[in-house]
């Protein structure tokens, strides 16, 4: 039960200051690496997403290097700037061709494949691998259905670069924040929205009452916009919606949409 996970780039990351220079930029605390993968995300000084991705161990092969496992539309640009962030730090950065895959743990119970970890935004998603050359056999779920059902959003669809806030997508309760870590880029507008704001915005589970599209602008009946349209999946999607316009009948297109799961900032 695994697929090759197409459209996503892997880059080396070596040298003595590879793990103090990731923790000075990410979002996340990169030396729990040691432990397993890590998710972060690179804002820009104004608190906005540029990039999400995977900090992985090299494995035994590589063990002094991080493989960072991101969406290959946005690996040129964060290649780019991290070379510019580099200045003295002793880091080689350098991309590969590794292939990234992803499934789901087998229902008898079998140990994952040799060099898998559970995906740590939620163990519910499964297992992702860098580098596997032998795959366990079985039919592939329905990934983006069970992200849908577990409000986990996807680069590019829901995530949008110079846009996206990461705390209204719920990165705190993927783990991909950690509020404990010291300073990274974005840090200070990112703790203020966690700590002295109330979030107006938050992703939702829906339900679709007919066909919409991936950008979608969701109005409530009045005609006020609501909100945007992120992953479709069948009759389900994820949207980012202002939370308090996300309580009557909406729509986007001539869809109805129905919200089925608010996150925990809009519920109580």
């Amino acid at each position: 039960m695994a697929e090759r996970i197409e459209g996503r780039k892997v880059l080396w990351i070596a040298g003595p200051d590879r793990v103090a220079f990731l923790q000075g930029l990410v979002t996340n605390d990169v030396r729990r690496i040691a432990q397993g993968p890590v998710y972060a995300a690179l804002l820009t000084a104004q608190g906005k997403y540029l990039a999400d991705f995977f900090l992985m161990p090299g494995g035994p092969a590589d063990p002094e290097a991080i493989l960072l496992d991101v969406a290959e539309p946005l690996a040129d640009g964060l290649l780019r700037r991290l070379a510019l962030y580099r200045l003295r730090a002793d880091v080689t950065i350098e991309p590969t061709d590794l292939p990234v895959h992803r499934g789901f743990p087998p229902l008898n119970g079998s140990p994952l494949p040799d060099g898998a970890w559970p995906d740590p935004r939620d163990a519910a998603l499964g297992w992702r691998a860098v580098g596997l050359t032998a795959l366990p056999d079985g039919p592939t779920p329905d990934y983006d259905r069970a992200r849908v059902a577990l409000l986990v959003p996807d680069t590019g669809t829901d995530l949008v670069p110079d846009d996206s806030y990461i705390l209204e997508f719920g990165f705190e309760r993927l783990h991909g924040v950690d509020f404990r870590k010291g300073c990274y880029v974005g840090q200070e507008v990112t703790a203020r929205m966690k700590h002295k704001a109330e979030l107006r915005r938050g992703l939702f589970a829906v339900a679709l009452d007919g066909q919409a599209s991936p950008g979608a602008r969701i109005e409530t009946a009045d005609g006020k916009e609501a909100g945007r349209l992120g992953t479709v999946a069948g009759d389900r999607g994820l949207a980012l919606l202002r939370i308090d316009r996300a309580g009557g009948a909406l729509s986007a297109g001539g869809a109805g949409v129905r919200v089925l799961a608010a996150p925990a900032a809009a519920q109580g």
